[in-house]
């Protein structure tokens, strides 16, 4: 049911997220679509754990947790001074986490849109991965994170994210 909202938000913040990268936007500005994002998880989050029927769906809360909590650090780490390591670290968990949702997207797929999911997963698990380079291990490449970003903003939420709203897809 929240598919659509996420995937837009998702996709919105990221292009964002990779326009600032490259330069664009303001540390202070980028600021307020990080903590937008952040409530938009952190609401939609409390919507999934209080209407759960079985274990499958905390763990979609918990999967979406992840990215508000990633968006709301990725915000103050704007608003207040830090190297980014912390931020990097939880990337790293994370992508660990986000991996194995590739096999389970995969192993319940009813068609190509599931398929798409699963990629999308991956996708989002390597781009944690490449946040975890620069940041906690200051490696990699902060130009193909920036591309890696906004791609991922494109590609699995916006696009999509306008698709399912409407009940194109999904």
């Amino acid at each position: 049911m929240f598919l659509g909202l996420s995937l837009l938000v998702v996709g919105v913040v990221l292009c964002l997220n990779g326009v600032w990268q490259f330069g664009r936007i303001e540390d202070r500005e980028i600021c307020l679509i990080n903590f937008a994002a952040a409530a938009v998880f952190f609401a939609i989050v409390l919507m999934i754990a209080l209407a759960a029927q079985q274990p499958a769906d905390l763990l979609d809360a918990g999967m979406t947790l992840l990215f508000g909590t990633t968006y709301l650090w990725v915000g103050y780490n704007r608003l207040v001074p830090s190297s980014g390591a912390g931020l990097g670290w939880f990337s790293g968990f994370v992508a660990l986490t986000a991996a194995p949702m590739v096999l389970r997207v995969l192993a319940q797929a009813d068609g190509l849109f599931d398929i798409w999911l699963a990629a999308c997963w991956a996708a989002w698990s390597g781009l944690w991965f490449l946040f975890f380079l620069n940041l906690a291990l200051n490696r990699g490449s902060s130009w193909v994170t920036a591309y890696a970003t906004l791609l991922c903003g494109i590609f699995t939420g916006w696009l999509p994210g306008l698709a399912v709203l409407p009940g194109l897809a999904g």
